[in-house]
């Protein structure tokens, strides 16, 4: 039963592509709570530029190194799978983000063993393990809210661009999908995590102000909106493996009732 489940190249390339999209999802969320430079990263001078009354500066989330894949990987879901894939698999992601913040939180209750250590001259070692895995409630509830209402969006233009272009210019529906939902994204985390979250819940840091949202944001945006448009030759990649895989005949038949549940 198993065997003949998997030997079907649908479902098999499924799993595949539901695999890769949690567990970057997953993955973006635990290295999301550092705030990193882009110029210093990079080695670059920082602009003197200002932006709503304040110094802007590439000051960005480490989850930006792994969000516009869990975006590109959205639009490749939709074509062959449609709105009921991508509803599947977001709603699914964020059930294993919330059980993961659930495990985490119980893992900092254990007390650690005198064999836990991290790094040499550290003299409370599970102060680190704390730092990496103890984000505040409110970030996670920021990230969820922003991944399911951007995700949704992502949804909604991608197939509303597709039924406009059809098979033609697929770089539009899915790069042009990304850019509306990655907006939406990159605020909203920002305002209830860090604006709203840090106010509500105190000890979690100096709540941020609405500069700082505004600034770090459009930063963040910029950034993806940017490695977007980089990344649409990869979109082309995918899609002509995948066609390949699957065979013209049966990618075509998927891509018609994709679409077909849109407009149910």
């Amino acid at each position: 039963m198993i065997h003949s489940i998997l030997k079907n190249k649908g479902t098999r390339l499924f799993i595949i592509l539901a695999g890769f999209f949690i567990a970057n999802a997953l993955i973006a969320e635990v290295i999301g709570v550092k705030i990193f430079s882009l110029e210093d990263t990079l080695g670059l001078p920082r602009a003197n530029l200002h932006l709503f009354g304040s110094l802007f500066s590439f000051h960005l989330t480490a989850g930006v190194l792994l969000w516009p894949v869990v975006f590109i990987m959205t639009d490749i879901i939709n074509e062959y799978y449609g709105p009921k894939g991508v509803k599947f698999l977001s709603y699914l992601a964020i059930a294993l983000i919330g059980f993961s913040f659930i495990i985490y939180n119980a893992a900092m209750a254990l007390k650690p063993s005198e064999y836990f250590s991290i790094g040499n001259g550290i003299d409370k070692p599970d102060n680190a393990f704390h730092g990496i895995f103890g984000q505040g409630l409110w970030i996670i509830i920021g990230s969820i809210i922003a991944f399911l209402i951007s995700q949704l969006l992502d949804v909604i233009v991608f197939h509303r661009i597709k039924k406009i272009t059809g098979e033609k210019n697929m770089w539009l529906r899915a790069t042009g999908s990304t850019l509306v939902s990655q907006l939406i994204d990159s605020f909203v985390v920002l305002f209830i995590a860090f604006y709203i979250g840090k106010r509500i819940q105190p000890g979690q840091g100096d709540p941020w102000s609405f500069t700082q949202v505004m600034v770090t944001g459009t930063g963040n945006y910029i950034y993806k909106f940017v490695v977007a448009i980089v990344l649409t030759p990869v979109i082309y990649f995918v899609h002509n493996w995948i066609e390949k895989y699957l065979g013209h005949d049966t990618a075509a038949r998927m891509k018609n009732v994709a679409m077909g549940k849109e407009m149910e």
